[in-house]
Parts: structure tokens; C-alpha cells; sequence
């Protein structure tokens, strides 16, 4: 009925139907071997470790997203956190199970969010993300994690500043499975996922995946 009396339109386009219409979600660039077999970012040739992860300790053993963040899955991205557009962690979920292995894990866990943005948002991306492809790869997601603070914006942070910001923000709830995979819409430098990760790994964790819908793509 609400879908009646207010039609929805694709975030990125403005084409009626969807919310990511399948035009723009079939042209996100996918994120294809060769890629850095350590964080997932795209090289010449496969490489155990690329010139944006070399020399960084990194809690988590491998990285992949699905698409490059660009484009129409910036504007996907930004609609999704900041209109309370729920709905689209399912179109979402379909392209990161498309693009990416179900990761050798026994259990999903979100990256948690901020409570204070939470709260401003009605709800957390990487929590429906984790939840739909739970149900696509048929793993359970296990709430692990919980954020001890809250913490500036990481946007337009420089590496360090970034790490810095979320350095000890997130603490295990309870003891994690021996492998499980982190969940959260977009890889932009590592430093949340390996915060993440690190907690994790002092609970117990033995290795720690990360997936993501977007990966920000930077040139050499």
C-alpha cells in the first residue's frame, strides 16, 4: 500500500521501481581477480600483499568486497545510511553473494555502529547486510561485538588519524567462534575493519574475514 501512494524510485538514477534499480546495480564495477589476496584491492597481478597493505599489521586475514565505491554505489551507500532505506540491504546482499565466496567461517558478525548515529539513522546497514547474507550462505550472525565509544567521522581522516580514531573502540561481548567474518558496507582504509578484528582476535578468534559491499578504490 505505501509503495502505492508513494512510489519508490532507484536512489541513484531516479528510475522508477526500485530503490538500486537492477540497471545501476548491474553496472557497479565488480571487483574481480587480480586482486590483493590480503585486502582485496585490485593489482596488475595477484599479489600477496599490495602497496596499500604492505608494511600494516591488519587483524583480519583476508578482505573482500563485491563493487568499487564509485558511481551510482556512492549514492547507493548514502541513501541506504542516511534515509533509513532498509530494503536495500537485500538488492545488496544479492550483489556481494554474487561476487564474492561465501567465506570459510562458522558464523557472521556486523562491525557495530555508533549508537549516537544509530539512533539518528532508525538503523545500522551493516547489520542488514550481515543479516541477508546469513540467509543466503546459510550462516548464523552472532552479535560478538559492541562499540565502547563514540568516535568522529572517519571521512577525510588520513590513514594514521584514522587508525588512531578507532584504535580500542570495539570489545567482544562474549568469545567468538575460532573463524568468523566481519560485515560492514564499505572498506575505505582497513583501520575499522583490523579495530574490529583485533578485538576478535584477544577473544579468542583464529582468523577474522572481512566483506564488504564497496571497496574504495585508490590509484597508484
Amino acid at each position: 500500500m505505501l509503495d502505492l501512494l508513494l512510489p519508490q524510485r532507484c536512489v541513484a538514477c531516479g528510475a522508477p521501481g526500485a530503490q538500486a534499480c537492477g540497471d545501476c546495480l548491474a553496472s557497479a564495477r565488480r571487483l574481480r581477480a587480480p586482486l590483493c589476496d590480503r585486502c582485496g584491492a585490485p593489482t596488475a597481478w595477484p599479489v600477496a600483499r599490495c602497496r596499500e597493505c604492505a608494511g600494516r599489521r591488519l587483524a583480519f586475514a583476508h578482505a573482500r568486497a563485491a563493487v568499487a565505491y564509485d558511481g551510482a554505489v556512492r549514492q547507493v551507500v548514502a541513501a541506504w545510511k542516511e534515509r533509513g532505506l532498509r530494503r536495500l540491504a537485500e538488492p545488496v546482499a544479492d550483489v556481494v553473494a554474487e561476487a564474492v565466496a561465501p567465506p570459510p567461517v562458522a558464523a557472521l558478525a556486523a562491525i557495530p555502529p555508533d549508537r549516537e548515529r544509530t539512533l539518528r539513522r532508525g538503523h545500522h546497514p551493516a547489520d542488514g547486510l550481515a543479516a541477508a547474507l546469513g540467509a543466503r550462505w546459510e550462516l548464523p550472525v552472532e552479535p560478538l561485538l559492541r562499540r565502547e565509544r563514540g568516535a568522529p567521522r572517519q571521512r577525510g581522516l588520513s590513514l594514521p588519524e584514522r587508525r588512531r580514531n578507532v584504535s580500542g573502540a570495539f570489545t567482544a561481548v562474549r568469545r567468538p567462534p575460532r573463524a568468523i567474518a566481519l560485515v560492514d558496507d564499505v572498506y575505505t582504509t582497513g583501520a575499522t575493519a583490523h579495530a574490529a578484528a583485533s578485538a576478535l582476535r584477544r577473544a579468542g578468534a583464529a582468523r577474522v574475514e572481512v566483506v564488504t559491499f564497496a571497496r574504495t578504490i585508490r590509484l597508484a
